[in-house]
């Protein structure tokens, strides 16, 4: 091991760095914007909402990240309805392809674990808020979305990570994010051991830095006294 490797090599990565940190966070919010309402869809009356997100939670889970990686960024383009769409222009940029693909990704997860805190709440309070009079976009608002996001703000964070972690396959479709900017360094030093250990080194801090935003928002919203 060369410590001399150790600076070329954290130098060779600083800029993927901030590419890692825009992947992570677009895919994360993407991954929560659309969480919610497959969630809602996964705990509805209607069987065919309930069916349709149920399907499309098995596939993406069941599947590889990278897997569907390329089917978006390589299968999509083959397709001449989507190259001829208003959505080509985002579909053919590898980076907002690698937001999309990971957001979605995520999004899998996320909603299956809301719609396990969903279930989990005892029925006397949808109950108790239709005999309020409050409706259910309201009893949604103001009673279980407040209940179940405080409880699940951990499973959040640990999603957060777990995203900064899906980011690095994003190399794999071309998006020169920090593993991919450290294995060009590798091919051009032959010094992979140092390399990685820089690699890695940040992202442990950044999963640190995750976990204590995650943490202190946790304190923030907590209810006194519990």
């Amino acid at each position: 091991m060369s410590f001399d490797l150790f600076l070329p090599a954290f130098n060779a990565i600083q800029h993927g760095i901030w590419l890692t940190l825009l992947i992570t966070i677009a895919s994360f919010i993407v991954g929560q914007i659309f969480a919610l309402p497959l969630a809602l869809a996964l705990v509805s009356s209607r069987w065919w909402l309930s069916y349709s997100a149920s399907t499309y939670t098995f596939m993406v889970r069941g599947s590889p990240l990278l897997v569907q990686l390329f089917i978006v960024y390589y299968g999509l383009g083959q397709v001449e309805a989507v190259r001829s769409s208003f959505l080509w222009p985002v579909l053919k940029s590898p980076l907002y392809c690698a937001i999309i693909t990971i957001g979605l990704n995520s999004a899998a997860y996320m909603a299956e674990i809301i719609a396990g805190a969903i279930r989990q709440l005892p029925k006397g309070q949808f109950e108790a808020a239709s005999a309020l009079g409050l409706s259910r976009y309201v009893a949604l608002v103001k009673v279980v979305f407040p209940q179940v996001y405080r409880t699940l703000l951990p499973a959040i964070g640990n999603e957060l990570v777990l995203v900064m972690k899906g980011s690095t396959l994003a190399s794999a479709v071309t998006v020169i994010e920090m593993t991919g900017a450290a294995r060009i360094f590798v091919a051009r030093t032959y010094a992979p051991f140092e390399t990685f250990l820089i690699a890695g080194s940040v992202y442990l801090v950044m999963g640190a830095i995750f976990g204590r935003i995650v943490k202190a928002i946790e304190i923030k919203v907590a209810i006194p006294q519990r």
